[in-house]
């Protein structure tokens, strides 16, 4: 099966910027639709971004403007660049892979294991 696994998570100061990386295991972006959640700790999990295979891309209202997605299928890897990040932004951030579903909630077939985002302000 596919692994999906994210880096690039860390601590930063609020207005800040990361970047964070989903790899795959094989090449999979001109196929399946990628998505971006995170979930806050006592909250559910919540979707912030999706690239379909056409490039069409998506964000939620609250990472609108700051957030960018993007894939690079050469390298078989997703990226989400964060800029003017907040402390609510503060969250495990997932990776989503499917071939059969590009929406804005949790059912895509694939997920990574999450890197931790902390924003302090």
């Amino acid at each position: 099966q596919v692994q999906l696994v994210e880096s690039g998570g860390g601590s930063v100061q609020a207005g800040g910027s990361l970047r964070l990386s989903c790899a795959a295991s094989e090449a999979i972006y001109s196929r399946y639709c990628m998505g971006w959640f995170r979930q806050a700790p006592g909250k559910p999990r919540e979707w912030v971004s999706r690239i379909a295979p056409g490039g069409s891309e998506s964000y939620a209202d609250s990472v609108q403007g700051r957030f960018t997605i993007s894939q690079d299928n050469a390298k078989n890897t997703l990226y989400l660049q964060m800029t003017s990040l907040k402390s609510e932004d503060t969250a495990v951030y997932y990776c989503a892979a499917s071939d059969n579903y590009c929406g804005t909630g949790t059912g895509y077939k694939l997920w990574g294991q999450g890197t931790q985002v902390t924003v302090s302000s």
